[in-house]
């Protein structure tokens, strides 16, 4: 599981990934720090999410949006206008097979 952490901190450089124990369930909490130290992101992830490669990339992907918003470089508001709009395709190419 010390991987995981030292993947998640390489991949979300500079800050620093750490994870909390195991929860009851298996659950863990992953934390990002800043450079100063302090927390910016806390998140309660289950093993699939950090096992499943897959299920990681989209972690990382997720850890990225929430530091841009964090960080005030994207508006939370943006992010739902962009999956609305994903939505919106995605529908309309469905009724174009039907």
């Amino acid at each position: 599981m010390e991987n995981i952490g030292l993947l998640l901190s390489e991949a979300l450089t500079p800050y620093q990934a750490t994870l909390g124990p195991a929860g009851a369930n298996g659950e863990r909490v992953v934390t990002l720090k800043n450079v100063a130290g302090a927390i910016v992101i806390e998140r309660t992830l289950c093993m699939a999410q950090l096992r499943d490669k897959r299920q990681l990339t989209d972690v990382v992907d997720g850890f990225h949006r929430d530091l841009l918003i964090a960080e005030g470089r994207i508006e939370p508001c943006v992010v739902a206008a962009m999956r609305h709009a994903t939505q919106a395709q995605v529908f309309t190419s469905f009724q174009a097979f039907n």
